[in-house]
C-alpha cells in the first residue's frame, strides 16, 4: 500500500503536466511527442528529485508528504519545464511538418485505435526510407549533377519506388508522363515502372455491386458481364445492358480496397516527398514535394466517382454547342455514386490501335482532336487532362471522337487561358516577347523577375528550335520549365497540368498522323477562331442584340451618375480633401501576417521583461538580510520560471512556421 500512493501521485502530476504543457505548447500538437516528453521529464526530474530530497528519509515512499512545499512545487515546475523542452527538442529534429495538408491525422480518435495506427503508420515510413537509403537516394541525389549522376539517380529512384509498391508505383507512373519536369534519362527509367493488378474475383464485383446499386443486380442490368474491359490500379470497367432502357453500358467499379491504401500511403507519400526535398537540393528546385502534393490531390478526386461523373457533364455542356465530332459518354446518374459509375458504351477503337487500320484522313482526325482541345481550354476553361491514346476512342464508321476516363480535368482562369494563347502564338511565331507576356500570366511572382534577363533567355530557347523543320514539344516545355525554375519562378497547379496536357497530346497526335505539327495547326485554330467571333453578330442579330441590352441594361445606371462623381471630385481637389490612401491591412493575408507577428512580439517582449525583472529582483535580494528576501527569491525564481515558459513556446511556434514555408 506504501508504494501505490506514491505511483498514483506521480501518475496524477503527470496528467497534470500533459494537459498545462499542451496548453502551454500551443495548438496543433503532436499527443505521442507529448507523451513521451511528459515520460522523460517525470521518469528524470523525480529521480532527480528522490536523489536530493527523498533518499534515505524515513518515509521516503510517500514522496508529497515527505518532503517542504517549495520543493514539491520546484519539482512540479521543473518537470512542467522540461517536458516542454523536449517537446521543443523533438519538434526542432523532425523533418516533417505538422500541418493540415501533408501530416497525420490527428483527428478526434479513439486513443487505442490512434496509437495502433501510429505504429503502423511509423512502420510503413520506416521501411519506405530504409527502402530509399539502401537505394542510394540520398547519395545519389547530393551529386546529381550531370549525365552519369542523372542516371544512377533515375535507377534509384525507379528502384525505390518499385519496392514501396502501391501508391509509390502509381507516383512513378505519373511522374514517367512529366516530360515538361524531368529530363529523358528520368522519364526513360520510370516508365519501366509496372503495376501488376490483379483482376477483382466474381463475389467482389458482386458485393460491390450489391452494397452501391439501389436494387438487386438482375433488376439494374439484363446483362453483366464478370469478365472485366479493362482493370487498373483504381478500379475495373465491365460491359453490360440496362434492363429499363435496354441500353448498352459502361460500369466502372471503385476497387474495395483503395480507400484504406490511400489513407495509409498517401501521407506516407508525403512525408517521403518532404524527406527527399530535405535531403537534395535537387528535389527542392525540381519541386518535388509540389509533384507528390498535386499526385495526392489529383487521386483523392479520383477515387470518388461523383467528381468523374460531374466533369464528365461539365464537358459534354461544353462541347454541345461544337460542330466538331468529339463526344462524351452519357452518365447515368440515378445509377451512380462515388463508388460505382455507369456511363455510356463508347463505339470505335482506341488510338493506341489505330496503326492497325487503313485510314486516309489521319491528318483530319488529329485535327478535329486538337482543336477539341483547343476549344475547351480556351474558350471554356475546362478540358479533359488525360488524352493517351488509351483514353480516346475513334468510330471508324462514323467518324466520331470519344473521350474517357475524366478522373482528372484542369480548369483555367480567363488570365490563364489568355496565357496559354500567347503562349502558342509566342512559339509558332518565334517572338520571345509575346512568349514573355503569355508565360507572365501563367507564373506566380513575375514582379520580382527582370523582363529583359527572362526574354533574353526565353530567346535562346527559340533559337534552338528555329530554322529546323520540327521539334518535339516536350523538348520546347521541359526547356521553358528549366527557365521557369532557374529564375526562381513557378506556374501555378493548373497551368503545370495544361502544359502536361500538352505534351500527353502531343504524342497522341503523333500516333495518328506522324506529321502533324501541333503549334502550326493551333496558328489556325486561332485566326478560324477570331473570324468566327467576328462573324457572330451577323450569324445571330437576335443573340447579339439581347447581349447588347443586357450589357447597357448594366452600363446605363453608371453612366447616369458619372457626372455627378465628377462634380463631387472637383469639389473634393478643390478642398484639398483628395488623398492617396494605401491600407496594407485592407487584404486579409497581410492582416494576419502582421497580427501574427505583432502577437509574438509581445509575447517575446513579456518573456524578456519576465526575465529583465526577476534577475534585477534576484541581485537586490543578496543585498537584502532579512525575511523579505526569501519573498524576493521566491518571486525571481517564478518570474524566470515563466520567461522560460513563453520563449520555449514561441521557439516551438517559430519551427512550426518555418516547416510551414518549406
Amino acid at each position: 500500500m506504501s508504494i501505490i500512493i506514491p505511483i498514483v501521485q506521480i501518475l496524477f502530476v503527470s496528467i497534470f503536466i500533459f494537459f498545462v504543457s499542451g496548453r502551454l505548447i500551443g495548438s496543433n500538437v503532436n499527443i505521442f511527442k507529448r507523451l513521451f516528453s511528459v515520460f522523460i521529464s517525470v521518469s528524470f526530474t523525480t529521480f532527480i528529485f528522490w536523489y536530493t530530497y527523498l533518499r534515505g528519509a524515513e518515509h521516503s515512499l510517500n514522496t508529497i508528504k515527505s518532503v517542504m512545499n517549495v520543493s514539491t512545487l520546484l519539482w512540479i515546475g521543473s518537470m512542467l519545464l522540461i517536458s516542454m523542452l523536449i517537446y521543443l527538442f523533438f519538434e526542432l529534429f523532425d523533418p516533417i511538418a505538422l500541418n493540415d495538408s501533408n501530416g497525420r491525422n490527428v483527428g478526434k480518435k479513439f486513443i487505442i485505435k490512434r496509437i495502433i495506427g501510429y505504429w503502423r503508420h511509423q512502420k510503413r515510413l520506416r521501411t519506405v526510407l530504409s527502402i530509399a537509403v539502401k537505394n542510394g537516394i540520398t547519395r545519389t541525389m547530393k551529386y546529381a549533377r550531370n549525365r552519369d549522376s542523372d542516371r544512377e539517380l533515375a535507377i534509384a529512384l525507379r528502384d525505390t519506388l518499385e519496392q514501396c509498391g502501391g501508391i509509390f508505383i502509381k507516383f512513378g507512373q505519373v511522374l514517367s508522363t512529366r516530360k515538361e519536369f524531368l529530363s529523358p534519362i528520368f522519364i526513360e527509367e520510370l516508365e519501366k515502372l509496372q503495376d501488376n493488378v490483379t483482376q477483382l474475383s466474381e463475389n467482389q464485383v458482386k458485393e460491390t455491386l450489391q452494397q452501391n446499386l439501389r436494387g438487386e443486380i438482375n433488376e439494374v442490368f439484363s446483362y453483366f458481364n464478370m469478365k472485366p474491359i479493362a482493370a487498373a490500379s483504381i478500379g475495373q470497367v465491365h460491359r453490360a445492358i440496362l434492363r429499363k432502357t435496354n441500353e448498352e453500358v459502361v460500369v466502372k467499379l471503385l476497387r474495395p480496397e483503395v480507400k484504406e491504401i490511400m489513407r495509409e500511403d498517401l501521407s506516407i507519400l508525403m512525408e517521403f516527398a518532404n524527406w527527399v526535398t530535405s535531403k537534395s537540393q535537387w528535389a527542392e528546385n525540381l519541386g518535388f514535394r509540389d509533384l507528390a502534393e498535386g499526385f495526392v490531390s489529383s487521386l483523392r478526386e479520383e477515387i470518388d466517382f461523383k467528381i468523374e461523373a460531374r466533369n464528365m457533364i461539365q464537358i459534354h455542356n461544353v462541347m454541345k454547342k461544337s460542330d466538331l465530332k468529339v463526344k462524351i459518354p452519357k452518365v447515368y446518374e440515378e445509377y451512380s455514386n462515388e463508388n460505382i459509375l455507369i456511363m455510356g458504351l463508347a463505339t470505335g477503337v482506341s488510338l493506341g490501335n489505330l496503326a492497325q487500320y487503313d485510314i486516309d484522313n489521319r491528318h483530319e482526325i488529329a485535327e478535329t482532336l486538337l482543336f477539341s482541345y483547343l476549344e475547351q481550354a480556351l474558350v471554356s476553361g475546362i478540358f479533359h487532362a488525360d488524352p493517351h491514346p488509351g483514353n480516346i476512342h475513334y468510330d471508324l464508321n462514323t467518324g466520331e471522337i470519344t473521350l474517357l476516363d475524366f478522373g482528372a480535368v484542369c480548369r483555367l482562369s480567363a488570365a490563364q487561358q489568355e496565357g496559354l494563347k500567347l503562349f502558342f502564338i509566342g512559339i509558332q511565331q518565334n517572338d520571345a516577347s509575346i512568349l514573355y507576356d503569355g508565360i507572365s500570366l501563367l507564373v506566380k511572382n513575375t514582379r520580382e523577375v527582370d523582363r529583359l534577363e527572362l526574354e533574353q533567355a526565353i530567346s535562346q530557347i527559340i533559337l534552338k528550335i528555329s530554322y529546323v523543320e520540327r521539334i518535339r514539344t516536350d523538348e520546347i516545355i521541359y526547356s521553358i520549365f528549366t527557365v521557369i525554375r532557374d529564375f526562381g519562378l513557378q506556374f501555378y497547379p493548373s497551368v503545370s497540368v495544361a502544359l502536361r496536357v500538352i505534351v500527353t497530346l502531343d504524342g497522341t497526335l503523333r500516333i495518328i498522323d506522324r506529321n502533324f505539327n501541333m503549334f502550326e495547326e493551333a496558328k489556325l485554330f486561332s485566326s478560324s477562331y477570331l473570324k468566327l467571333a467576328l462573324k457572330k453578330p451577323f450569324k445571330e442579330p437576335r443573340a447579339t442584340k439581347d447581349r447588347l441590352e443586357e450589357e447597357l441594361a448594366l452600363i446605363i445606371p453608371n453612366l447616369r451618375k458619372i457626372p455627378r462623381r465628377v462634380d463631387q471630385l472637383f469639389k473634393k481637389v478643390e478642398d484639398g480633401k483628395v488623398i492617396l490612401h494605401h491600407d496594407i491591412f485592407s487584404d486579409k493575408n497581410n492582416a494576419k501576417f502582421i497580427t501574427h507577428l505583432f502577437s509574438k512580439f509581445v509575447l517575446l517582449l513579456v518573456g524578456i521583461t519576465f526575465g529583465v525583472i526577476s534577475v534585477a529582483l534576484l541581485a537586490i535580494s543578496q543585498f537584502i538580510h532579512s525575511a523579505y528576501a526569501i519573498y524576493l527569491n521566491t518571486a525571481s525564481y517564478l518570474g524566470l520560471f515563466l520567461c522560460a515558459v513563453l520563449l520555449v513556446r514561441l521557439s516551438i511556434q517559430a519551427i512550426r512556421d518555418m516547416k510551414r514555408m518549406e
